[in-house]
């Protein structure tokens, strides 16, 4: 008997689940804490929990991991030398120090521009060899041509031996720029995702197991190894990509919206007709708008181990993550009487300062600290300390600033109050140490008069209906926030109503559905393994290949002789007149089919929207096949978009192909 493995590694864990292949059931699952800033160690931990029995049987591995997304948030990429070709507008913010801009580029119709100034890529490829580990070129209309792209790729790694990213090679889509940077961020993970991939690939024959590995995209498709490693900028967003395909699954829905409520962050987005709901305009990481396709999705800063912190009388949730009190109490022994003993001076109190609030050293190593920066570094150990502790250390108090800087390099983390404390005070999640729950509880709601039972309850209800804002902002786009929230603190004497199902994925997440209920008219699901969710999406996505093909019309000179009167069926002239020809100008219509693999010119419309056709049914299922799927098992749709402007006679002025290739592995057929 064959089986499965799925691993996803999130924010706050990676989860791990095994999947019997001959019925698609879920024989076994675990938890782990993600490690930073390899989560290799927390998916070793996943793994060690599971049934053993079963991992020698294991014939697919699939992992989605945060490493991508990680990787870009923090700049801790690779240097990337970055080639510009064309003369397009250049922003003053740019992702690297070491680029150029040089002459070359088509036009819109893939027609050259200027000549490709290979001399100055070369000299730039030599001047900066020594300081990247790899290049990104991306070229002026590339998506229309991409010879000068592929021209530069070609001269830098015969001169530097280094990896080249081409931007058509990773979008179709227009935008040199965007292109640019999708390029430049890909270009930076290739020697990370390099260094993960063969980790795993060892752990995994450490273990005896023998299996194929793919990992998931952010688009919520499935790929082998081979092209995450050439193309990793794709797995950016697989975490929230993996909670929709796998509440689909386990819900067995084919349209719902999904909510999966993490440690760190709440995402909503959508299943349509088995497919996921993508973004049009291509994912945002990191402040960078690339072309990558990716979901659409809301995502906010709300989950269970958002900061519930005070100041004066009211109550914040989030954004910061923290370690929960009650994890806190189970892994630090003495924890629970440093919080009872715990004092803040009055009139402190900020994010960073509250009598809930503790620092620990995480295991990343300090780089160029300020002066103030190490000052309190030093004083914050492997064991919790409170900002009271560090006015006794420092004889002063210390800079909230400070603090805050330390904990956005990582290199303190932050323990206090949060929405799993409160489920653990409620009684509704008891997995760690409910009496410092319910100590923090007691603290905060001290001053505000309310018992440790109804401050959790309000911190309950506070985060539900964050996330039911969440929902309906991702539904209803362009409604404002604040009038979302009138509505659904029952100010406009209405409510809203959901007519599709609402699948819910996280740990604790049905402690909400009550509450989330009272808010929205909606029918709200708990599937069964929802608090590993994610990890079966990775396993159970579906190969999924997207092809667009254009087809644009253009009017181009043509040049017909034009002979004197005379006898057209003989050609003779009147005898009078000297025999002579000129030349007319007219004009007729060209057709240029542009495609992911070639530009072709045709006199006649049928026959390039023929070629077309067949064209894109071909490269997707080619991909798909050599992606390791059979013929029988892809289902292949095709849509058709139209441009006619007004007034317009005759074939449309553009056509645009979109071919969807579906299919499911034979590995996970069963799935």
């Amino acid at each position: 008997m064959h089986f499965s493995l799925g691993i996803d590694a999130g924010g706050t864990y990676t989860d791990a689940v095994i999947i019997r292949d001959s019925d698609g059931k879920v024989v076994d699952s675990s938890k782990a804490l993600t490690t930073y800033p390899d989560p290799l160690p927390g998916m070793k931990n996943a793994i060690d929990q599971l049934d053993s029995g079963y991992l020698k049987d294991i014939k697919l591995v699939s992992v989605s991991t945060t490493l991508s997304t990680n990787t870009i948030l923090e700049n801790t990429g690779f240097p990337v030398g970055l080639i510009m070709v064309g003369d397009y507008v250049i922003p003053e913010k740019l992702p690297t120090d070491y680029w150029v801009a040089i002459s070359g580029g088509h036009n819109s119709d893939g027609e050259e521009l200027q000549a490709l100034d290979l001399d100055s890529v070369e000299e730039f490829a030599l001047a900066v060899q020594d300081k990247v580990s790899a290049f990104a070129v991306s070229s002026y209309f590339s998506n229309r041509n991409s010879e000068h792209e592929l021209a530069v790729k070609k001269a830098v790694k015969e001169l530097t031996g280094h990896p080249v990213v081409c931007g058509h090679e990773l979008s179709q889509d227009l935008g040199a720029y965007e292109r640019a940077i999708t390029a430049f961020l890909n270009a930076q993970l290739i020697p990370i995702t390099h260094k993960f991939i063969q980790s795993i690939i060892t752990e995994f024959e450490s273990r005896g197991i023998s299996a194929n590995m793919l990992m998931l995209k952010c688009d919520g498709s499935v790929v082998g190894i081979e092209e995450a490693l050439e193309k990793p900028i794709e797995t950016i967003f697989s975490g929230p990509a993996a909670s929709l395909v796998g509440a689909s699954y386990l819900s067995k829905l084919d349209t719902c919206t999904v909510i999966d409520v993490g440690g760190t962050s709440t995402d909503v987005a959508m299943m349509q007709n088995g497919l996921p709901q993508l973004s049009s305009s291509g994912a945002v990481v990191g402040g960078w708008q690339t072309r990558v396709k990716a979901l659409r999705m809301e995502t906010s800063a709300t989950g269970g181990d958002s900061h519930i912190w005070l100041k004066g009388d009211r109550i914040n949730v989030g954004p910061r993550r923290v370690i929960p009190l009650c994890r806190a109490s189970a892994i630090y022994p003495e924890f629970r009487e440093k919080l009872k003993h715990n004092r803040v001076a009055k009139g402190y109190l900020c994010e960073n300062i509250q009598v809930t609030k503790f620092f620990v050293r995480t295991d990343f190593r300090p780089i160029e600290l300020k002066a103030g920066e190490r000052e309190i570094y030093r004083h914050i150990e492997k064991e919790p300390v409170s900002f009271g502790d560090l006015l006794i250390a420092l004889k002063k108090r210390p800079s909230p600033l400070i603090l805050d800087s330390l904990i956005q390099k990582r290199l303190i983390q932050a323990i206090g109050f949060t929405p799993t404390d409160a489920l653990h005070v409620l009684g509704e999640y008891t997995e760690w140490d409910v009496e410092a729950a319910r100590l923090g509880a007691y603290i905060l709601g001290r001053s505000l008069k309310l018992s440790p039972e109804a401050f959790s309850s309000e911190i309950k209800r506070r985060v539900a209906r964050n996330i039911a804002e969440d929902l309906i902002a991702y539904l209803i786009e362009g409604m404002p926030r604040n009038e979302i929230d009138r509505v659904l603190m029952g100010k406009n004497f209405t409510r809203f109503r959901v007519d599709i199902p609402v699948v819910l994925l996280g740990g604790p997440v049905g402690a909400y559905v009550e509450d989330l209920k009272r808010l929205i008219n909606a029918e709200f699901i708990v599937p069964e393994h929802a608090d590993v969710g994610n990890a079966v999406g990775a396993l159970v996505g579906k190969g999924i290949k997207r092809v667009e093909i254009l087809i644009k019309t253009r009017l181009v000179p043509k040049f017909r002789e034009e002979k004197p009167e005379g006898d057209e069926e003989y050609g003779i002239a009147p005898e009078s007149e000297v025999i002579e020809s000129t030349l007319r100008q007219e004009k007729k219509n060209e057709f240029i089919v542009f495609s992911p693999s070639e530009r072709k010119k045709f006199e006649i419309y049928s026959e390039a929207l023929e070629y077309a056709e067949k064209l894109g049914r071909q490269l997707v299922m080619d991909y798909m096949v050599s992606a390791g799927l059979e013929k029988e098992d892809i289902k292949i749709d095709v849509s058709r978009k139209h441009l006619i402007p007004k007034n317009w006679t005759g074939v449309p002025m553009e056509t645009i192909l979109i071919y969807v290739g579906v299919g499911i592995s034979k590995n996970t057929r069963a799935v």
